[in-house]
Parts: structure tokens; C-alpha cells; sequence
């Protein structure tokens, strides 16, 4: 196993741009690089002197009748096509493993990085994600097979010129100095092809992205009648890729034809030329033979400079998009600081509130003051969803940049240990992930495998039918992203799921919107008097009128601020924008 091999993705520091991944790619492999560079160039140097040898072979033993050095120059030409053959299986097997660890590593560091606790803000959704873990990581291991490739390529462009000079000076200046001019312009057709396929799989990530979301919530968009809807947006997106991969396979096209041409054009010229100094005498037969020989082959490694200046563009392209990745910031910036345990049961009333926020600020929040203490419930109706949204990042300890102070059990949240912060708080979020395995499997969060609490979460959850009705129970098989069962089921299993974790705080996100009313009557009921016998405290952030009836006080955020408080059937009497919002 090669040092590259035994190494793992995440042990590396993330690279700060392209440059910075490309130069890791080639340190991280540079021995298997330069074998396969080696094996390369030795085929391509065999590649150069099998013209040679055909001339010298008609020089020295077909003008000259001499059996013997027929015999001699055969055997030769075996043995240099053995090698030849040899060098090429080795150097491509060296250079294509090269190329796939580095895809199988840049895989690695992309699902450690979205799956690390700190979290990422890269800004991809998760089907760009997925795009960026899996083409792009193929695309930019290219870099270091390209090397290589490129190595061998100038080896049998030097041996060729070397030769060359050797059978006339002339001749070699004239390649040595005509060459280096066509691939220098052959650069600028190379930087078009770099902005079109980053424009290729930006455009393709969206759109997988997208298609990612509409197959997830397929059967919600039927439900409601916008299949239509959904089918031409995706429509839309896909004919922006497609219009970018036709874009990107035209620049292709259009650099390949220019180096094509360039290298038939190159061909032309060298053998016009030593046709001419075979007429003046100043070349053999096998002189001759030799330089056509070689001008017919110099047009391969011509064009593949010109494959590697294309695998270049398309490697610096997808390199750029997989630093965004592996160099997001992190989600959540933690601190080393523990709470103490127990924090459920009574609580001293001059204690610190196990959760509080007092003057915070974050996105459309501006100066919330917020307190909930052992065992109480308190809901939150918020009138514009971004305030939600924004409330549960600065309770779950992702407002890296947040105003005023956020703190849990008296401590500041950004000073806590992330794994103390997530035994204490958890928050349930309003988008449901559940996993394929069983319902047990998705239910269980910890080492605890009651059963008991996992029957009485469910049963809160007004979730028991999905074990009561199936032979296996709590073993009942769950298909990826639980796509066999519904909607409500779905947030359900969710919401059962995090009263069984038995947080100290249980925030919940819109925990009911896909249930019926007599449904979400239950789980009212069940949340409220499960959280209730185990001290915990819960706050629940919803416009539903069954939640809220049950909280112990409600807050109403509108507009980023707290504009009131009570319970829930003072502000119905009260505050008739609160009546318009929560009555249905």
C-alpha cells in the first residue's frame, strides 16, 4: 500500500483554491505520478525509434542485401515493440490508479466534510453536493493522470527533434522552434474551455439538485395538484444544462479540430521539407523514411498535449468547485465548555433559565428576549417564516454571527462543547430525514434501546398504528428517505423520534402541518403530558392552535421582534392578529 493509499481524506488541511488542491494532488501521489510518468515516456521513446529502426534497417541491411543484419534489425523491431507494449500497459495502469484514488480520497474528504458536527456553509443543496461528490472528484483527479500523460507527450517530442537534429540541423531548428510557437496558441482556446465546464456542472449540479427535491416530494406535489408546475421548472433548469454541456462539448470540439489541423499543417511542412533534402541528396533512403516516419507520429503526441491541455481546463474547473466544498466555513464554531447534569426535574427559581435569549439578534431577528425554564412548554408564533427559520439557527448554535447572548443552562452558547450542546438542546427541525433500515433503526438516537420508550414516543406522536399494523413492529422495513410511507407519517416518526432522545430542551419546527386536526389534537396531548412527566422543557414553534393551547405562555415574533405574550386563549381574545393566524 502506497503512502497515498494508506493516508485518509480527512487527516489533510482543506485547500484554500484550485492551485492549492491541484499542487496536494500531485505531492500526495508523486511517486505512483512519476512511475507512470517513467512507463510513459519509455513507450513514447520506443514510439520515436521505431521509424528509426525502420531506416536503419533499409540502409543497412535491405540496400545492402546482408541477410544477417536483416536478421539482427527484425529481432530488434521485436524486441522494441515488447517493451514498447510492456512500458504502455504499466504507465496507464499506474497513471488511471493514480487518477481513481484521488477521486476515491477528494469522495472521502466531501462526505467528512458534510458530515462533520461543526456542519458546512458552503451554500450547496444537497443534489449540487452530491454533483460536486462525484463528477467533480472524478474531473479534478484527473490533474494528476494528466502530468503524466503531458510528461510522456514532450519525451517523444524532445526524442523526435533530438533525432531529427541528428539527421540535419536545419530540419530539428526548424521543429524545435515551430512547435513550441503552435502549442503556445493553442493556450487561448484552452481558457474558454475552463469557463465552459465550470458553466456545464454548475448548471448540471442545479439541476440535479433540483430534480433531487421534486423526486423527495413527489407525492406531496401530486397531492396538491402541481406536478405540472414542478415537471416545468425542472424542464427549465435542465435546458440551462443541456444548453451549457453543448456549449462545453463545442469549445471541446472546436480545440481538438484547431489541434488537429495545426498537427496535420506541422506534418505537412516537415515532410515537404525532407522530401525536398532527399531530392538534393542530403538524405539517405532511410533518412527519408525516417523523417516522414517521424512527422506522421509527432502528429499523436501533438494532439495529446492538446487532450491534456482539455483534461487541464476541465480538472481546474471541477478543482474550483470542490474547494467551495472542503473549504466552507463551519456551521458552528463550539467552545470547550461543559454543563452540568442533571438539568431536567425542579428548578430553583432564582436559577439561571436552562435557556434564554436576551437582546438577540440574528437575520430578521432584532432584540428577542426569550426564557424557558425545567418542565415548562412555551410556544412561539411567528408570522413570516424567515424569523422561524432564523430562531431555530441561533437555538441549534448555528448563528455563527449573531447579536445579543443565546444561553443554556446560564452558559453562553457559543462557549459550550458541541457535544454538550447536543445532549441539552436538540432541535427537531421541520424537514424530516429519515434513513432507509428499519422503524427502530430510525427511531433510535443513543445507545438506549428501550423499546418501552420507544412505544411510549410513538404513542405520543399519535404514531402506534404504523407498529400495530405491521407483522414486524418497531422491525418493519423503511425504504430510503422513508418514501413508503406518507407525508404525515414521515413527520411523525420525526417527532417520535426526538420525545424518545429526552432532551433537557426539545425545540420542535412545525411538528403537526402534515396531519389532520383530530391527529394533531392527539399529539398536542401527548407532547405536552410526556414532556410534562419527564421535566424536560420544550419549545414548540408553530401557528397550530392545538400546540399553542397547550403551552404555558406563547410569544408572538412578528416582524423580528416580540410584539406579545400570554397564553393562548388571553391573546385569541386579545391580539387579533394573532386570532387571524392561529384560528382556522
Amino acid at each position: 500500500m502506497t503512502a497515498a493509499e494508506g493516508r485518509t481524506a480527512p487527516d489533510e488541511p482543506p485547500p484554500t483554491d484550485a492551485a492549492a488542491l491541484r499542487s496536494r494532488t500531485l505531492r500526495r501521489h508523486r511517486g505512483p505520478i512519476a512511475l507512470g510518468a517513467f512507463f510513459l515516456s519509455l513507450h513514447q521513446l520506443c514510439e520515436v525509434l521505431v521509424p528509426v529502426a525502420i531506416g536503419l534497417t533499409i540502409d543497412l541491411a535491405v540496400a545492402t542485401g546482408d541477410v544477417v543484419a536483416l536478421a539482427w534489425c527484425v529481432g530488434g523491431l521485436a524486441l522494441l515493440f515488447t517493451v514498447l507494449a510492456l512500458a504502455y500497459r504499466t504507465g496507464a495502469r499506474l497513471t488511471l490508479g493514480v487518477a481513481e484514488r484521488e477521486a476515491h480520497l477528494l469522495r472521502l474528504e466531501s462526505a467528512h466534510r458534510v458530515l462533520h458536527p461543526h456542519g458546512e456553509r458552503s451554500g450547496l443543496r444537497s443534489g449540487e453536493i452530491l454533483a460536486v461528490a462525484t463528477s467533480d472528484a472524478d474531473q479534478a483527479a484527473s490533474y494528476a493522470r494528466a502530468w503524466a500523460i503531458g510528461i510522456g507527450q514532450v519525451t517523444a517530442i524532445v526524442a523526435t527533434t533530438v533525432v531529427l537534429l541528428s539527421i540535419d540541423v536545419p530540419l530539428g531548428l526548424g521543429v524545435l522552434v515551430g512547435l513550441p510557437l503552435m502549442l503556445l496558441a493553442l493556450r487561448f482556446p484552452a481558457a474558454r474551455i475552463t469557463r465552459r465546464t465550470e458553466d456545464k456542472q454548475a448548471t448540471a449540479a442545479r439541476a440535479t439538485a433540483v430534480a433531487t427535491d421534486l423526486v423527495g416530494g413527489l407525492r406531496v406535489l401530486m397531492g396538491i395538484g402541481a406536478r405540472r408546475d414542478a415537471a416545468l421548472r425542472y424542464r427549465e433548469v435542465s435546458d440551462r444544462a443541456l444548453t451549457a454541456s453543448v456549449g462545453a462539448a463545442a469549445s471541446n470540439g472546436v480545440y481538438t479540430g484547431l489541434v488537429t489541423a495545426a498537427g496535420a499543417v506541422f506534418l505537412a511542412c516537415v515532410a515537404g521539407a525532407a522530401g525536398w533534402m532527399a531530392l538534393q541528396g542530403r538524405l539517405t533512403v532511410g533518412e527519408l523514411v525516417i523523417v516522414v516516419g517521424l512527422a506522421q507520429f509527432l502528429a499523436e503526441p501533438i494532439k495529446g498535449l492538446g487532450l491534456v491541455g482539455q483534461l487541464f481546463a476541465i480538472a481546474k474547473a471541477s478543482a474550483r468547485r470542490m474547494v467551495r466544498l472542503l473549504g466552507a466555513p463551519d456551521a458552528v464554531t463550539p467552545g470547550d465548555r461543559e454543563l452540568p447534569t442533571p438539568l431536567t426535574g425542579e428548578e430553583d427559581p432564582e436559577e439561571e433559565p436552562i435557556l434564554a435569549l436576551r437582546g438577540a439578534g440574528h437575520r430578521t431577528l432584532d432584540d428577542v428576549d426569550l426564557t424557558l425554564r425545567r418542565g415548562e412548554l412555551v410556544g412561539v408564533l411567528t408570522t413570516d417564516p424567515r424569523d422561524a427559520e432564523a430562531l431555530v439557527d441561533l437555538l441549534s448554535g448555528r448563528a455563527n454571527e449573531a447579536r445579543g447572548a443565546t444561553t443554556v443552562g446560564g452558559i453562553p452558547i457559543e462557549e459550550l462543547d458541541l457535544a454538550s450542546l447536543r445532549r441539552t438542546v436538540l432541535v427537531e427541525e421541520h424537514g424530516v430525514s429519515l434513513f432507509e433500515g428499519t422503524l427502530r433503526s430510525n427511531l433510535v438516537t443513543g445507545p438506549d434501546h428501550d423499546e418501552t420508550r420507544l412505544m411510549t414516543a410513538l404513542e405520543a406522536a399519535a404514531a402506534t398504528e404504523l407498529v400495530d399494523g405491521h407483522p414486524d413492529g418497531l422491525d418493519r422495513p423503511v425504504r430510503d428517505r422513508a418514501t413508503d410511507l406518507s407525508g404525515g407519517q414521515r413527520q411523525r416518526v420525526a417527532l417520535a423520534r426526538a420525545l424518545a432522545a429526552d432532551p433537557p430542551v426539545l425545540v420542535l419546527h412545525d411538528p403537526t402541518t402534515a396531519v389532520d386536526a383530530v391527529t394533531e389534537e392527539a399529539i398536542a396531548q401527548g407532547v405536552a403530558t410526556l414532556r410534562a412527566a419527564r421535566g424536560g422543557a420544550t419549545l414548540v414553534i408553530a401557528s397550530s392552535p392545538a400546540l399553542l393551547a397547550r403551552a404555558d405562555r406563547v410569544l408572538v415574533l412578528r416582524e423580528g421582534r416580540i410584539h406579545a405574550e400570554g397564553t393562548h386563549t388571553r391573546l385569541v381574545e386579545d391580539d387579533p392578529h394573532y386570532r387571524e393566524a392561529v384560528l382556522r
